[in-house]
């Protein structure tokens, strides 16, 4: 049975929060103001913070969503990854992908983002896999400003990997998992094996109290 190998992509493969880049995307093509730049820096330390209700947060930003060509959105990712991204990404992380690759492992990006910001990166580092929250499309092939549920989101991202491995055939139980954040311990307790790369506050002291090996990228 093949192991799988999961990164997470926000200060983990990328030093950065992408969110707080797509904002600043946003703005240089005149889309969002600085007002939605604070409002985004308040959401990514509730993230951090593990106080954010990822649900609402989502449901809001969905809702501009709404009626916009997912081909658009897929477009503007590549552009804004070219643009605000790529620099970002992490030469260890570059390594760590590489060396699950050269292992034979399954490599998946498991994000609470959306697919359209993750595949870019999966395919600048030849990763196949994405799991993400997912975004409802309607027949005419616009977002519907609704999420596809559950989102990739704590234990949603269990539910989500153990759906992709039961298609690929790897074990959630027997697989390593990166990731700097708290809200992912549902994950984190689900594998066998733990990296905490550049952990948050509350995920540091949980990671040292359980031994849980610590790497900066």
């Amino acid at each position: 049975m093949p192991r799988a190998a999961l990164f997470d992509l926000d200060r983990t493969l990328v030093r950065k929060e992408t969110a707080s880049l797509y904002v600043r995307y946003q703005r240089s093509i005149g889309e969002a103001t600085w007002r939605d730049a604070a409002r985004m820096s308040l959401w990514v330390a509730q993230y951090t913070l593990g106080v954010i209700d990822a649900a609402q947060v989502a449901a809001k930003a969905m809702r501009t969503l709404a009626g916009m060509p997912e081909t658009v959105m897929a477009a503007r990712c590549d552009d804004w990854f070219r643009r605000y991204v790529e620099e970002h990404v992490c030469d260890r992380g570059r390594a760590a992908v590489a060396e699950h690759h050269a292992r034979g492992d399954i490599v998946a990006i498991v994000t609470g983002g959306s697919p359209y910001g993750a595949r870019p990166l999966a395919r600048r580092l030849g990763i196949e896999h994405v799991v993400a929250s997912e975004l409802e499309v309607g027949p005419d092939g616009r977002f519907t400003g609704r999420p596809i549920e559950p989102l990739a989101y704590g234990h949603g991202k269990v539910i989500r990997t153990t759906a992709l491995a039961a298609v690929l055939g790897f074990r959630v139980e027997e697989s390593v998992f990166y990731t700097d954040s708290y809200t992912d311990l549902p994950l984190l307790e689900a594998v066998a094996e733990q990296v905490v790369v550049n952990p948050d506050p509350r995920l540091s002291r949980i990671a040292r109290r359980r031994g849980w090996r610590i790497e900066t990228w």
